[in-house]
Formats: C-alpha cells, sequence, structure tokens
C-alpha cells in the first residue's frame, strides 16, 4: 500500500511539473505569435522602403543646393580678402599726396604738380579696377552716419548741420556688391554746448561792490 500510494504522489508530481512547463511556454508562444501577426506585409514593406528612399534624396538635394550657394558665393567674394588688403595702397597714396603738398621745400614748385596729377591718375585708375569689379567707395560726406556703414572716430561742433551729419571723412570706406568690405572711419557734428552764466544774488554783488569801494 505504501508503494503505491508513493508512486501515485510521484505521478503527480511529475504532472503538477508538466502543467508548470506549460504554463510559462504559453506566454512565450503568444508573443511568438503576436510577432509573426505584426510583421508588415509586403506592400507595407515597399511603402517604408520608398519613404526611405525619398528622404534620402531630398537630404541628397538639399546637400547639393548648399554645395551651389557655397561654390556661388567663392565665385562671387573669393577675392574678398584680397581687395580688403588692397585698400592699403590707396591709402598709402593718399597719404603720400598729403605729405608732398604739405613739404614746404617743394610747395608750388611745378615738380610737386606733375607728381600729384601722377598720383590723382593712379588712384582714379585703382577706382576704376574696383568698380569693374564690383567694389564701390561708401558715400559718408554730408550724410546721416550709418553705423552698418560709418563708423564715427570724433565729434565736431557745427551748429550749420543737423546732429549726427558727417562732417569729414577720415578714412573712405568701401562696398564689394552688398558686402561690407570695410566701414569709413568718419567725423560726425554735435551741437554746441552753451555756456551758462549763473546770476550771481543780489546781496553777493552789493558786498563785492563794496569790496571793491571801501569808501562806501
Amino acid at each position: 500500500m505504501e508503494k503505491e500510494e508513493l508512486s501515485n504522489k510521484e505521478e503527480q508530481n511529475i504532472e503538477d511539473e508538466n502543467s508548470e512547463l506549460n504554463t510559462d511556454k504559453q506566454p512565450i508562444e503568444e508573443a511568438e505569435k503576436k510577432e509573426e501577426e505584426e510583421q508588415l506585409l509586403p506592400e507595407d514593406e515597399i511603402a517604408n522602403l520608398k519613404d526611405k528612399v525619398a528622404r534620402t534624396f531630398a537630404e541628397m538635394e538639399n546637400q547639393r543646393r548648399r554645395f551651389e550657394k557655397e561654390k556661388d558665393e567663392a565665385f562671387e567674394y573669393g577675392g574678398f580678402s584680397f581687395a580688403r588688403e588692397t585698400l592699403n595702397l590707396l591709402d598709402n597714396l593718399e597719404r603720400s599726396k598729403q605729405t608732398l603738398e604739405s613739404d614746404e621745400t617743394i610747395k608750388d614748385k611745378d615738380t610737386l604738380k606733375k607728381l600729384i596729377e601722377h598720383i590723382d591718375i593712379i588712384n582714379k585708375d585703382m577706382i576704376s579696377i574696383f568698380k569693374k569689379n564690383n567694389i564701390e567707395p561708401i558715400k559718408a560726406l554730408n550724410e546721416k552716419l550709418d553705423p552698418n556703414l560709418h563708423q564715427a572716430m570724433m565729434e565736431v561742433e557745427d551748429d550749420t548741420k543737423d546732429q549726427g551729419t558727417i562732417v569729414q571723412e577720415i578714412q573712405k570706406g568701401f562696398m564689394m556688391k552688398d558686402r561690407l568690405l570695410r566701414p569709413s572711419l568718419v567725423a560726425v557734428s554735435k551741437k554746441k554746448v552753451e555756456e551758462k552764466h549763473e546770476e550771481k544774488p543780489s546781496d553777493q554783488k552789493n558786498q563785492e561792490n563794496e569790496e571793491k569801494d571801501p569808501k562806501n
């Protein structure tokens, strides 16, 4: 009898273990079935691939446009740095001209006049070459100060001009197409400061008069 009871218990334990294994397998099998059901249909896969290809082509097109823009800018403004450095030649010509004109040893001599004429010719030729390459001088004198184009270096008292009007061009500025090559260095007008004379009180005036005239 005891042997039969033991065998029955063993069989029951085996059955319980098998039932537990079956219950553990059920979630796995259900998950696998869901994955199979969630697998895309061929039509959906084709649609996804078309979408990826379209996005890739859009990115390639945007990149091509960026390269085209950079190439155009390099072509348009490739000589920007060179042009800015070349402006120093104009500055040096202008300084040389001013130095010669202020030299008392050659003032009012034909030699000076010829030198100035040659300097002016070179200056005009350089300005002409700049214009052919879309480099134009910035208007400054008698213009209203524009911080985008002009840089104020000092103020000059002048009641005949509106405040902030450019009355002197210290260094000429230039534009290269729509880009600022360098700003104009200028002096701008400001209103004269009126001196205010404070009136002295009458008591103070009388005291000063008494000090001047001790007889009184």
